[in-house]
């Protein structure tokens, strides 16, 4: 798209330059609302759909926080349609999300303005917490802002990490969104920029009579989010190949998987796993009495409960072509299984046999509600 522009930053910093911009939105007389971070009174951050502008003084969307994927409470705010435009700020991960349910039909990108703010990542909950706990809630964001963009190793001295998700993510900014707002490669404490990338976007955000950017600001974005890629995907391949490993045959993988309990954590906090009835909550696998005697009886003894395996393989085949490696899969398990690096893996994989990228555009059709006439001819050739 057209013009790039900025955000001129106050002495505040940038959440209440954010907060400022936000505030704008909602002047707009198409925007009904602002769906963003904010802190409650407990000192979390979670989404909330605002819009009252004086409550925006508690939005943070520079929080390192990702207590769930927002993808999936906006995709039921739109599902019938809105009336009125929500300007939703989200990290790039929920984008991606939101636009494979919007192709799955469970939600509309019509009155919809998606910001991506450039990601530097986000904590696991507990982290989040123990994050907030050292250094308070009330500028949580742009102190974690600077801790990541900082090139002192002495900044990131805390003890803690960002989810491993975040580290591996190839994607700190959603091609998918109408806008960016640019963090990387300049001083988000004097600068930040906000980038058009549809024409929706252009159309709302140049409302906000912003200055318009000089070319050093962006060419000085695109090298640092080039830099960060290479860093990440550097990251990313070694995961796949440690788990590759750990997973290789049905014997290494279910010891990968030992320590699941059959919550189904993972099930609810995935944004793309949008049964309403899933088979594992049926009377499916409600076994009798004596078939687990049988079974325990031939092995010698049964792992209870029992079904995990076959639980997170349905899954993986289920949900590896919308997955969008946001992590939170991971981030909900109560046993610390690292279920994100499994379906990333695989979903690499799968997604890549495709020529398929998750959440990448609105206008590519998920690959299995197409028919391709040549598609795998290498395992076709021989039917003919």
């Amino acid at each position: 798209m057209s013009t790039t522009m900025k955000i001129e930053v106050p002495g505040e910093g940038p959440t209440a330059a954010l907060r400022g911009v936000l505030a704008k939105l909602l002047d707009v007389p198409d925007v009904a609302a602002v769906f963003t971070l904010r802190h409650t009174p407990g000192g979390a951050a979670m989404p909330a759909l605002v819009t009252d502008p004086e409550l925006l003084a508690e939005a943070d969307p520079l929080a390192p926080a990702f207590p769930l994927n927002a993808a999936t409470i906006l995709a039921r705010l739109t599902r019938g349609g809105t009336e009125g435009t929500i300007a939703a700020v989200l990290r790039p991960c929920e984008i991606r999300a939101f636009v494979e349910l919007v192709k799955l039909n469970q939600g509309n990108l019509e009155n919809v303005l998606l910001l991506s703010v450039d990601c530097p990542g986000a904590f696991n909950n507990t982290d989040y917490r123990d994050y907030v706990a050292l250094n308070g809630v009330k500028e949580v964001g742009r102190t974690f802002v600077r801790r990541m963009l900082s090139t002192d190793a002495a900044a990131t001295d805390d003890g803690l990490e960002v989810a491993r998700a975040c580290q591996v993510c190839e994607h700190p900014v959603a091609a998918a969104a109408d806008g960016a707002i640019g963090l990387f490669g300049n001083d988000p404490e004097k600068v930040m920029l906000v980038v058009p990338q549809t024409a929706k976007g252009m159309g709302l955000l140049r409302r906000l009579d912003l200055p318009a950017a000089d070319e050093a600001l962006t060419a000085n974005r695109e090298a640092a989010l080039a830099n960060l890629l290479r860093e990440r995907m550097v990251r990313r391949d070694a995961m796949f190949a440690e788990t590759g490993a750990a997973v290789a045959g049905l014997e290494k993988l279910g010891a990968y998987l030992a320590g699941c309990v059959n919550c189904y954590n993972c099930r609810v906090a995935c944004p793309v796993c949008y049964c309403r009835e899933c088979v594992f909550v049926t009377d499916v696998f409600d076994h009798s009495p004596w078939e687990y005697l049988n079974w325990a009886k031939r092995k010698g003894a049964l792992k209870l409960p029992a079904d995990t395996l076959f639980y997170h393989m349905t899954r993986l085949a289920h949900m590896s072509l919308a997955c969008v490696g946001c992590g939170q899969c991971s981030n909900a398990c109560p046993s610390g299984v690292p279920v994100m690096e499994l379906f990333r893996t695989v979903a690499a994989g799968a997604q890549a046999a495709f020529g398929y990228e998750a959440g990448r555009s609105p206008e590519e059709a998920p690959p299995l509600s197409l028919f391709q006439e040549k598609e795998f001819a290498e395992v076709t050739a021989g039917a003919q």
